[in-house]
């Protein structure tokens, strides 16, 4: 299983990469598809919170961890799915070879901005459970899309990546998380199920460019409003509305990288009436104006 030291993964010598996001421009997460054979490596920091999904196992193997003070062991079968928080050392042996482990980073930074959105208490990156082994249905689901993702890249597969990364870290908030950040969670409260979010976030893709307002968006998900809106920021992390803007502005981000587009164009297609409001958005949300921003790129 992945390590890292000084933000580098270390991984030993009988693992072998099967696929990478490296390259891709995805910023909330990175995802690693690997093979691991017989190994043992030395207790390392992680400076990422990382989810190991097993793709495809080996019920005959043995991944044993000491983390936290622990001592965990657990059998790699396919589905099965270990968590590391940020700053905890970890060590890792594997007694039999594995076919193909998810490995995905969550960045400190995606988990500093949902505590921020929502007021979350303590250090949520660094409060997330060591778990080793478990099964999670919504974990798996959303693990083996990226992969798909991945594997055939589309126009919109950054914008998945992103969606899919605060998902991920609001799950993990919702039912793996200490020092009280879990229990923020509405008793009773359950998130938009798999296949109905789906069909909402490719309503706001396709309709990225339209005034989507939390009627439609409601509509789409077959929930009234105020329930779409709690249930959809229970599962996002974030507001129906926070998160159209969001792609909004990685939609701009996308189209002035390519450079095709005039600026006031640009400002249109994302929503916003002229380029003036769109470059302050712009600049708040990034560090940098459109304008920078795109010469960065060419």
């Amino acid at each position: 299983m992945g390590l890292e030291t000084s933000g580098v993964r270390k991984y030993p010598s009988t693992s072998g990469l099967l696929a990478s996001s490296a390259g891709l421009g995805w910023s909330a997460l990175s995802v690693e598809l690997r093979s691991h054979g017989v190994s043992e490596t030395q207790a390392i920091i992680p400076q990422h919170v990382e989810i190991c999904l097993v793709i495809a196992g080996n019920n005959d193997g043995l991944v044993r961890r000491t983390a936290a003070g622990m001592l965990q062991d657990a059998v790699p079968k396919t589905g099965a799915i270990w968590l590391s928080p940020v700053g905890a050392a970890k060590g890792i042996a594997i007694t039999s070879p594995i076919p193909q482990t998810a490995h995905l980073y969550l960045p400190t930074a995606l988990f500093a901005r949902l505590k921020d959105d929502f007021n979350l208490p303590g250090t949520p990156a660094d409060s997330i459970r060591h778990a080793a082994g478990i099964s999670d249905d919504v974990i798996e689901q959303i693990g083996r899309s990226v992969l798909s993702d991945l594997a055939s890249e589309t126009t919109a597969s950054r914008m998945y990546a992103e969606t899919a990364a605060v998902t991920l870290a609001a799950r993990l908030f919702q039912k793996y998380c200490d020092g009280g950040s879990s229990a923020l969670i509405t008793p009773g409260a359950h998130p938009l199920d798999h296949v109905r979010l789906r069909r909402v976030l490719d309503y706001i893709s396709a309709h990225i460019e339209d005034g989507i307002t939390l009627a439609d968006l409601a509509r789409v998900g077959g929930q009234s409003r105020f329930h779409f809106a709690r249930k959809f920021a229970l599962a996002m992390g974030v507001s129906p509305k926070r998160y159209v803007s969001r792609m909004r502005l990685d939609k701009a981000m996308a189209e002035l990288a390519a450079g095709k587009l005039p600026l006031v164009q640009i400002a249109l297609n994302a929503g916003f009436s002229s380029q003036a409001s769109f470059t302050r958005a712009f600049s708040r949300a990034t560090g940098t104006t459109p304008q920078e921003y795109r010469r960065q790129r060419r």
